[in-house]
């Protein structure tokens, strides 16, 4: 049996993995850290919970032991397609790194590029981050990326799925061409191995487990039934899952509750909270802040049933989830055994209930195709949607008698609505046939009427001119401005005083002629 200490690991990480309570590495370890140390590309791939973090985090920490990272030039790169996964790294980083002096920093959304700046202008020797805040820091220019010597993609095929493979390529192709690259992943889409074959150099490739094959631990249960009515399965379901928690009882110690939609994720917590169990919900749509809070409350303990979309289905280390119950069967098929790879991890027995209806058939042969083996049928117990309190669109079907004599009640309920509609239409249109007649003689009598207003307009306006003319003739004229009394040397005439100028300067030149004579 192989040991940590025969895998010639730094002696202070092989101290940090002992005090951490581990000894014997999983099989995607044993294999893959002994290429990596040798500084080789390693291509692993491994289903979810069988230690893929701790592959590339320990020979990586072996080879950053010695040396020193420069401001805003990482040593390594780890890149991780969610928040909560690039945080679980970051951890595995703290717990590992104990007894050396390496830094590192965690670049994720909803957390503020100050403090992130300032960890990068220190310089880091292991930098942790989403593809997404990574690219943002570098087009601000806070960021070089020509001195990795180690770069890791974890949950390749996770990254495909949310559309982060060009950003792969492009920060692939911003990183030297001499680094090593250690490439971890789940399953091995035709996408994942084309990039593969362009940016690993003779990788040693690692698989420990068939692609896409789920635990044996892990004890899968298909629990299908047909609505009542279509409008109706979204409670149904519901009142189907409080059943499997409730029959599992102190067994289901705390489980995680798949959905495929956010807003799912929402419902369904509060249905949850509102029956009386601990829950919470997570996705995508939360503050960070809020995530993380209650992401630890769940690792704690103090959380029992945890809500989530898949951004909890990859990579997030908890190990010591009892249950998984898939609210949803997820459309994608590798998504399910990232799922239920929550529960039965590090050698833990551990139960996965999955709710279907016949609107799920295609998922459902898409997963039993994937995985290579039916899903064990469960019972659906009778009458269990009878007493259900959901209401609204999700109401809860009442017996078949009772629904049938609605029904014939119903009938005469609807001639009287559809008489009373027709009433409520014919009524005004008869009231408008009587009234035309008396309408159409005011009509005609209207323009004669309009005619006789504007005659009488015209002759107010006209009464105030004649006056004001009559006011003008008796008191002279008047001047804009200045009302009708005007001052009088306004209203002399200067032809007037210009002759008489133009005299008196003509018989004062006749004057000074004759004195000169």
């Amino acid at each position: 049996m192989t040991l940590f200490s025969d895998l010639k690991l730094d002696p202070k990480v092989l101290q940090a993995v002992a005090e951490a309570g581990y000894q014997t590495p999983t099989p995607i370890q044993e294999q893959a850290i002994p290429y990596a140390l040798e500084g080789r590309d390693v291509l692993g791939i491994a289903q979810t919970g069988t230690g893929k973090t701790a592959s590339f985090t320990l020979p990586m920490i072996t080879r950053l032991a010695n040396g020193r990272a420069r401001a805003r030039m990482p040593r390594s790169l780890v890149l991780a397609p969610t928040r909560e996964l690039a945080a679980q790294v970051a951890e595995n980083f703290d717990t590992y790194t104990k007894h050396l002096k390496l830094t590192k920093a965690l670049l994720i959304g909803g957390v503020s590029f100050k403090e992130q700046d300032l960890l990068i202008d220190r310089g880091v020797d292991v930098l942790i981050a989403t593809p997404g805040r990574l690219l943002d820091h570098f087009e601000r220019g806070k960021l070089l990326l020509t001195g990795v010597q180690i770069m890791v993609v974890d949950e390749a095929d996770r990254m495909l799925d949310m559309g982060f493979i060009p950003d792969i390529e492009r920060i692939f192709q911003l990183t030297p061409f001499t680094r090593q690259t250690l490439f971890f992943s789940a399953t091995m889409a035709p996408e994942i191995e084309r990039i593969t074959n362009t940016f690993l150099s003779n990788p040693a490739r690692v698989e420990v487990a068939r692609q896409a094959t789920t635990s044996e631990n892990i004890e899968q249960k298909l629990m299908h039934f047909t609505p009542s009515r279509r409008e109706r399965a979204f409670g149904e379901k519901r009142a189907l899952l409080r059943h499997l928690i409730n029959s599992e009882g102190d067994a289901c110690s705390n489980a995680i509750v798949f959905c495929n939609r956010k807003m799912d994720v929402d419902v369904v917590a509060k249905s949850l909270k509102a029956h009386g169990f601990n829950a919470a919900p997570i996705h995508g749509d939360l503050e960070q802040s809020q995530r993380m809070k209650t992401l630890e409350s769940f690792r704690e303990g103090e959380l029992r049933l945890l809500v989530a979309s898949d951004v909890a289905a990859r990579g997030l280390d908890i190990p010591a989830v009892s249950h998984v119950f898939n609210f949803d069967l997820p459309s994608h098929a590798e998504d399910y055994v990232h799922r239920i790879g929550r529960t039965g991890r590090a050698g833990r027995h551990g139960k996965a209930f999955s709710i279907s209806i016949p609107a799920d058939e295609k998922y459902l042969a898409a997963i039993e195709a994937l995985i290579k083996q039916p899903i064990p049928r469960g019972d659906v117990p009778e009458n269990l949607f009878d007493d259900s309190p959901d209401r609204g669109d999700h109401r809860q079907p009442r017996s078949r008698e009772r629904s049938r004599d609605r029904g014939e009640k119903r009938e005469p309920r609807r001639e009287e609505r559809r008489a009373e509609r027709v009433e409520e239409v014919v009524a005004p249109v008869e009231e408008i046939r009587r009234e035309e007649p008396a309408r159409r003689e005011e009509r005609a009598e209207r323009p004669s009427r309009q005619e006789d207003r504007r005659e009488e307009r015209r002759e107010e306006r006209r009464e105030p001119r004649r006056d004001d003319r009559r006011d003008r003739r008796d008191n002279g004229p008047s001047v804009l401005g200045l009302g009708d009394h005007v001052p009088e040397f306004l209203t002399r005439s200067f032809a007037t005083v210009l002759k008489a100028t133009e005299a008196a300067i003509q018989a004062n030149a006749d004057a000074d002629e004759a004195e000169s004579v």
